[in-house]
């Protein structure tokens, strides 16, 4: 029988007779592809992924689920389905309402043939990695070829695993509370355990419901405990589900210029200012800085580094008077499939040590590879060049490079006028031959211009919203 931790089951090890995970992917991306037709677009990954956590479960030899069973023949297939997944959320409460039942109301023809499909991967060892391992890898998989298919709908629930890895690589999360306010499908928390096999408590939050459940059995998936999400839903703003929390590392990757968010004027996690209805990149922030007690990532789009609208230069500049702010990095466009808006990353910390009164600004904006003519991902040699220059100027082991990071000071940056661009701190690059092809950089320059259109566009309603009070 499995071993149990807090609640959860952990599977045993099984002989090695395994799909690999390549064959797995190829099956399941397969059976995704049988749905077109019967479910909901909006339904797909609940399907898909409860169908591959149940034959997991199957695979593993746990709570009695038996594939072979549910896969029997006859037109109740949907019904066996579905009592499987009451099944296993019963003996499992922190899973309770999350696994989908959904299955009795497809075509039992169809769902036989995805279930036959999904009946050919096997998920038991391979090699010397663990079935929880393939497991987890195959739910990754699913969840960026999701992202990828569904483009901007996307962005709720997936950040590029480039970032993620960066913003890991960068905080290294030990033993102690890992906290993600908007945590979408959960992905900040797998790679934050999976940093170096650490042990840590997972406590987050997500307001849609479809995303919620993924991230539920992402961890579960990967043997952490889902109950740090929380038994519901719920907006971060609107009911805070984790109140007397102070964590040690926080990872986060909100909804860029989020408007129209719930604001109380009131709140006392405004510590340093009343961040504007019209974008909520400063309630991020605070809310964030409200619940550190270590060190904090946080992915927002490019505008938070210089706004000065609605109050937003003031929050800034006080953020960096408290001494909160540890590093700003510059990211390069086309990272995130999900939308244009270019994106940087924020590094807070409560104990700089001997860097107190400064801040590392990074350029990172010319780095990342084209995988496909919209796709740019950062490969391993970037990530640890970005996570080496911030390791190296927190142990003062650093040096300024020109063009590439430059450690200012609390002076430099209010003689800036507390305006956090990279770019006005680094320098120029020293000269060298330019290698980059004409047409990438003719396409590169001109998805970076609509993007500054679109950033345009969102400014300009928003001068338009005060003006229309103004007049009022």
């Amino acid at each position: 029988m499995p071993q149990r931790k807090r609640g959860l089951w952990q599977p045993v090890r099984m002989p090695a007779r395994a799909s690999s995970t390549r064959e797995i992917q190829d099956i399941l991306w397969r059976a995704a592809g049988k749905l077109r037709g019967s479910v909901d677009a909006g339904q797909y990954r609940e399907f898909i992924l409860g169908l591959v956590f149940l034959k997991y479960v199957s695979d593993a030899r746990v709570l009695g689920v038996r594939w072979a069973t549910l896969a029997a023949g006859g037109g109740a297939i949907g019904q066996r389905l579905d009592a499987a997944m009451d099944a296993v959320m019963r003996d499992n409460p922190a899973l309770a309402g999350v696994l989908p039942k959904v299955f009795g109301k497809v075509d039992p023809k169809r769902l036989g043939e995805i279930v036959e499909l999904i009946g050919d991967a096997r998920f038991t060892e391979d090699g010397d990695r663990p079935a929880q391992d393939v497991l987890g890898e195959a739910y990754e998989y699913f969840l960026e070829r999701f992202a990828r298919a569904e483009g901007k709908r996307a962005g709720e629930f997936y950040t590029p695993a480039g970032v993620v890895r960066l913003l890991v690589e960068m905080l290294e999360p030990g033993e102690g509370d890992v906290y993600d306010p908007c945590c979408g499908s959960g992905g900040m928390f797998v790679q934050a355990a999976k940093f170096r096999g650490r042990d840590v408590a997972v406590h987050g939050q997500e307001s849609n419901e479809r995303t919620w459940r993924l991230a539920k059995m992402n961890l579960a998936i990967h043997g952490m405990d889902p109950g740090g999400l929380g038994e519901t839903w719920a907006d971060t703003f609107a009911r805070d589900l984790h109140p007397g929390l102070r964590a040690d590392f926080i990872l986060a990757n909100p909804p860029f210029n989020q408007s129209d968010w719930q604001r109380d004027p009131a709140d006392p996690r405004w510590v340093y200012g009343v961040p504007p209805l019209s974008n909520a990149n400063f309630a991020w922030l605070q809310h964030i800085a409200a619940k550190l007690r270590g060190s904090a990532g946080v992915v927002l789009s490019n505008g938070s580094m210089s706004s000065r609208q609605s109050g937003e230069g003031a929050i800034r500049a006080a953020l960096v008077r408290d001494d909160l702010v540890a590093c700003m990095v510059a990211l390069p466009g086309n990272l995130f499939r999900t939308t244009a808006i270019p994106a940087c990353l924020w590094f807070l910390a409560r104990d700089k040590g001997d860097r107190s009164g400064q801040i590392l600004f990074i350029d990172a904006r010319a780095m990342g590879t084209m995988v496909d003519r919209t796709e740019r991902v950062l490969t391993e040699a970037d990530i640890a060049r970005i996570a080496d220059t911030y390791h190296a100027w927190r142990k003062d082991e650093y040096e300024n490079v020109p063009g590439f990071c430059f450690a200012a000071t609390t002076a430099d940056v209010a003689a800036q006028d507390f305006v956090l661009t990279p770019g006005r701190y680094v320098g120029a690059a020293e000269s060298r031959a330019d290698d980059e092809p004409v047409a990438e950089r003719i396409e590169r320059l001109t998805k970076e211009l609509y993007a500054r259109f679109e950033e345009s566009g969102r400014l300009e309603a928003v001068v338009r919203e005060q003006l229309g009070r103004l007049d009022g």
